[in-house]
């Protein structure tokens, strides 16, 4: 297990943006992160070159955010990464400009944090929002968290399912959703590779899954709080594909590849590849006959694998856990199991004394 150092009481948290084409969103974003009941933070806004009104936004919050404007689109993940090297947090929330966050969102994150000191990350309840930023009648989740299954396709917990309750145990997940995702510097430095959290090479997409499972495989936990809640405009689902940008959907399709590549094991393979060859047959064929804008991704994949290979070497290398442990994860529901009770009664005392 990673060694960590010991708390501290309110550690500073980074919140990194990345922006493009967000002037729908990034104003209320960011009035919800202002609005936090936690302190000390710092704000650090990444523009990938947007060619809307995303830039004249931004400049409204000059004075308080630390903001760079690229001159191109690099991607989420790099976007991330150069927001992150500018960080000096403790932790490093990362957080999507449609997202707003409830007042008390970041406190109750590290609260669940500072409950297990041997966490690297935090995942809360993400609920949907709609298109005018505000809740819905009803609740529904959007995310409480990632899980693989099988053929290795990855979900959130709970996406789309009614907030009645099924989700509200604080409880061990296989990570979070980078949408609103809380890091704990130490593991970020541990398990980046050349430099590296995210990985550029993702672009865009699944870069949250492959960290998750970098850092199971290095034997860093992620927990979920139900009492952190956000809001999340999600647009990107399996089911509304084909109203998916192109680009984003062959991302999609490389990066399902990149993560086996990266982070699989023989051991976990075998058992599951009759799942994983037919899924990867229906890719192939759902690119062949219905989505042919994603075949670049393909040669894109084969000029990637050499580096990928070279990081999977990195990262099966530093292995810390099991094959049992790590196998219980890839189930066809949500795997979840319960975070220590002495670490569940710690929140509930210290959210009862808030």
């Amino acid at each position: 297990m990673p060694e960590v150092s010991p708390a501290l009481e309110h550690e500073r948290v980074s919140i990194t943006i990345v922006t493009y084409n967000s002037a729908r969103y990034i104003r209320q974003c960011l009035e919800s992160v202002f609005d936090q009941d936690y302190s000390p933070i710092e704000i650090i806004v990444i523009d990938n070159g947007s060619s809307d009104e995303t830039p004249r936004v931004l400049r409204d919050f000059e004075c308080r955010v630390t903001i760079i404007y690229n001159s191109k689109n690099i991607g989420f993940a790099a976007g991330q990464n150069q927001a992150i090297v500018l960080s000096t947090g403790e932790w490093v929330l990362t957080l999507n400009p449609d997202v707003r966050l409830t007042k008390d969102f970041l406190s109750r994150m590290m609260t669940a944090a500072e409950a297990i000191p041997e966490i690297g990350s935090v995942s809360g309840k993400l609920l949907r929002m709609n298109a005018d930023f505000s809740s819905p009648a009803a609740s529904v989740i959007d995310s409480t968290g990632i899980y693989f299954t099988p053929n290795i396709r990855h979900f959130d917990r709970g996406s789309n399912q009614p907030d009645d309750g099924r989700y509200d145990q604080f409880e061990y997940v296989f990570g979070a959703s980078g949408a609103a995702a809380l890091y704990r510097r130490q593991m970020i430095d541990d398990v980046a590779i050349g430099g590296e959290f995210f990985d550029s090479d993702f672009f865009a997409y699944r870069e949250d899954a492959d960290v998750a499972w970098r850092a199971q495989l290095l034997g860093w936990k992620c927990v979920y709080t139900p009492k952190a809640v956000a809001y999340h405009l999600r647009s990107v689902l399996p089911e509304n594909r084909r109203s998916v940008p192109a680009v984003i959907n062959l991302h999609s399709v490389k990066n399902r590849f990149l993560l086996r590549i990266k982070n699989m094991t023989f051991r976990l393979w075998l058992p599951r590849y009759p799942f994983i060859l037919f899924r990867d047959l229906m890719v192939l064929g759902g690119c062949l006959l219905r989505e042919r804008t994603s075949l670049p991704a393909f040669p894109l994949l084969f000029r990637l694998i050499p580096r990928a290979l070279q990081k999977r070497r990195v990262i099966m290398r530093r292995r810390r856990v099991s094959h049992c442990y790590l196998a219980r994860w890839f189930s066809w529901k949500p795997f979840s199991y319960p975070a220590p009770e002495a670490a569940a009664k710690a929140e509930a005392r210290s959210l009862a004394g808030r």
